[in-house]
């Protein structure tokens, strides 16, 4: 978009952010649909980064984030049909109405807030490098649920992951 290319520094920084993402979530514990499910993520995050940056500066953080929440409600709700059919309409219990609260404000709401206000100022090359603590955050939600432990190998990756946002930064 700046119609340069990207400083060798945060290419040599985002290869070391993913190869320690890669390490913390379990590097060889996959399969070709979570290798495909991981390039399309990716690629949706980096287009959804793109295409809200000609967008901040006209519209700020809030706006954008609040338009792309509402632009995810009609997509989600198809979504859900498709595969679930009615069933995807139904009432949801008191234990998932509180998962739905936490993903609306935190997840969404405050993480695309946070996102789109750092893009301008980070630039897209620096906060992608942030994406790098996505499966530490996992990692951490597991310990703190009780679900898992981090082992060795976690723990060197996620210190891998901090030593590219160094570089990066």
């Amino acid at each position: 978009m700046q119609r340069q290319s990207p400083r060798t520094r945060l290419v040599v920084a985002a290869v070391v952010v993913t190869a320690g993402a890669a390490v913390s979530a379990g590097l060889g514990h996959t399969s070709l649909l979570g290798v495909a499910l991981a390039v399309g993520a990716l690629l949706c995050e980096a287009a959804f980064s793109l295409l809200a940056i000609p967008l901040l500066p006209r519209l700020g953080a809030v706006r954008v984030s609040a338009y792309s929440a509402v632009a995810s409600v009609p997509l989600l709700l198809v979504a859900g049909l498709l595969v679930q059919g009615s069933a995807s309409l139904r009432v949801p219990t008191a234990g998932e109405s509180v998962a739905l609260l936490y993903m609306a404000t935190v997840v969404t709401a405050f993480a695309f807030f946070c996102w789109y206000s750092s893009l301008p100022q980070l630039g897209p090359e620096k906060a992608g490098l942030f994406s790098g603590f996505i499966p530490i955050g996992a990692l951490a939600s597991s310990v703190l649920l009780g679900t898992g432990r981090p082992g060795l190998v976690e723990v060197l990756g996620i210190a891998v992951v901090v030593a590219g946002l160094l570089v990066g930064m």
